[in-house]
């Protein structure tokens, strides 16, 4: 008897999320930034690829310090990408294609430049609550203003306060120095952000994206950190859990795709987050497998991906979050990170199998797919020779303070050029002239010159293409009931630089097999299994081939 699917095996399994970087997807105006206006006019694309939902990153009224993960007005468009009209034709046409529309709210912070933070600084007491500001100690003074309420490092670098001469207090900004963190504490915070929600709800917005949700809930006293930068204390923090049911309850998103962004988290705490009996989100993004090539933890620190960890990391949050009831969110790629490709393949010499290894290896596991824009090409990391080019803030802080480490200019250049959340942000390759068919104008930061043979127009009609792997992975997903809503076991390969593992449901079973590594290796037997899908135009039987990626199914 057919094993009944769960309500969300039925509402995440057969979906496939695809995330939009707004400024570089296509521009309409010919400005050199990409805009609503420019998403509309590629609907059809994505509507051809088979995707359920697109995600967009922050179009909100911003001085766009961090790229508009810096809000000024979460209910206003910035004009750089468009007006609310144009948002309201891209929902209605989204719509019409039968796609999803997700909105990426940044709930842990504000721009400096926010109304309320504005109105915090002039000193009203009513705003200054809404943020986390500490006072300095008597006489501190903009020359010496003493020691900060805590030793906690900012992710963009630095100390995480910033002293206010003003106000003879500090505030907590755990990202940027212009984005302040909120006050979750507050109700009246809580209840101003799920208001926004219910706004754009009202625009016929059915998912959302939280960026770093899991930092909100902050400790209820200052501490320094003598063992870190203090992410231990304010990581999936005290009232975490709390906050989020009341923000999903009050905000009317119950039961929608919904994600949360991770940061530092842990196992257990997103099963919390995503089993669905605890009414808070959908499924959640953690990045632990993205530190594989990461020397001590240190994303600043070059190292070889180490794959037998990747391996571990996958058995763990694969069988460990399907026994607790929770939901992964699958990807490699997004804004923030490097091109996959690049990074845990050869795309010098097996560009090919780099980029098909990748999605094989995680549209066919249990959770819900992330497309990041380009990935479905086989776009690499950038060819930029100089720092100049690079726009990104914290690229630019971590060339100064890795050569204030020790490093020599060159070796900090080299690094930054590996790790550069730019290297995900360069415009999508819409054809292979010089502005790629982003835009008519100047881009608002350059390109790789191989966008010349990597691009939409020279693979949408080749069979053999990047992008007709990834449409053949999407519609397998949609198709096959074992790759929705299987259980998941990993097997032993007997070699560290192969991630196998099988889905199983009912009498169906798919065996799933990737080589992350330039050699051949032995491959796991296949003896009266379908080949479903390869990398591989003629596999060996009993050889998995350089970068190989495989998947037979016995029915």
């Amino acid at each position: 008897m057919a094993r009944e699917l769960t309500h969300q095996e039925q509402l995440l399994g057969n979906k496939v999320v695809y995330q939009i970087y707004v400024r570089s997807f296509c521009d309409s105006n010919g400005d050199g930034v990409g805009d609503l206006a420019g998403i509309t006019s590629k609907l059809d694309y994505l509507a051809e690829l088979g995707v359920d939902c697109v995600w967009i990153t922050p179009f909100f009224v911003s001085p766009q310090n961090d790229n508009g993960y810096d809000v000024a007005d979460y209910r206003a468009i910035d004009p750089l990408f468009g007006t609310m009209a144009d948002f309201e034709e891209l929902a209605c046409e989204a719509s019409r294609r039968g796609m999803e529309l997700m909105l990426d709210m940044v709930f842990n912070h504000t721009s400096t430049e926010h109304e309320w933070f504005q109105r915090a600084l002039s000193g009203d007491p009513t705003y200054l609550a809404y943020y986390k500001f500490v006072d300095a100690a008597p006489g501190a003074t903009a020359a010496d203003p003493g020691e900060p309420p805590t030793n906690w490092e900012s992710k963009f670098g630095g100390n995480a306060w910033e002293y206010v001469p003003s106000l003879n207090k500090w505030y907590l900004h755990l990202f940027d120095v212009s984005q302040a963190d909120l006050n979750w504490d507050n109700p009246a915070v809580r209840a101003e952000l799920a208001d926004v929600l219910r706004f754009w709800r009202g625009k016929g917005v059915n998912a959302f994206r939280f960026d770093v949700v899991n930092l909100i809930s902050k400790p209820d006293t200052w501490e320094n950190d003598a063992e870190g930068d203090g992410r231990r204390f304010y990581s999936d923090g005290p009232h975490i859990h709390e906050f989020l049911q009341e923000l999903v309850r009050e905000g009317g998103i119950d039961g929608l795709l919904t994600v949360g962004e991770m940061s530092s988290t842990s196992l257990e705490s997103c099963i919390g987050y995503t089993n669905p009996t605890h009414h808070e989100l959908a499924m959640a993004f953690n990045f632990h497998h993205l530190k594989v090539d990461y020397q001590d933890g240190d994303k600043w620190a070059l190292a070889r991906p180490n794959i037998a960890a990747l391996r571990d990391l996958f058995v763990t949050w694969q069988e460990q979050m399907t026994a607790g009831g929770g939901w992964n969110s699958l990807f490699w790629s997004n804004h923030d990170q490097p091109r996959p490709n690049s990074r845990f393949g050869d795309t010098e010499r097996f560009w090919f199998e780099s980029s098909t290894l990748l999605p094989t290896c995680t549209h066919l596991m249990r959770g819900t797919p992330y497309i990041y824009q380009g990935e479905e090409l086989g776009q690499t990391i950038m060819d930029f020779a100089s720092i100049d080019q690079y726009r990104d803030v914290e690229s630019l802080n971590y060339y100064r303070i890795l050569q204030e480490r020790g490093h020599a200019a060159e070796e900090a250049f080299a690094i930054v050029r590996a790790r550069s959340r730019d290297d995900g942000r360069y415009p999508m390759a819409w054809d292979g002239s010089p502005a790629a068919g982003f835009t008519s104008g100047e881009p608002w930061i350059g390109l790789p010159a191989n966008h010349e043979r990597i691009n939409v127009a020279t693979e949408k009609d080749d069979e053999g293409s990047v992008l007709a792997y990834f449409m053949r992975l999407i519609r397998l997903r949609k198709a096959e009931a074992v790759i929705q809503a299987g259980d998941v076991r990993f097997v032993d390969a007997g070699n560290d630089c192969v991630i196998a593992y099988e889905r199983t449901l009912d009498d169906t079973r798919l065996l799933v097999q990737c080589n992350f590594s330039g050699e051949e290796v032995p491959a796991l037997p296949t003896d009266g299994g379908e080949l479903l899908v390869g990398n591989y135009a003629q596999p060996a039987a009993n050889v998995l081939g350089p970068w190989e990626a495989r998947a037979h199914i016995w029915r």
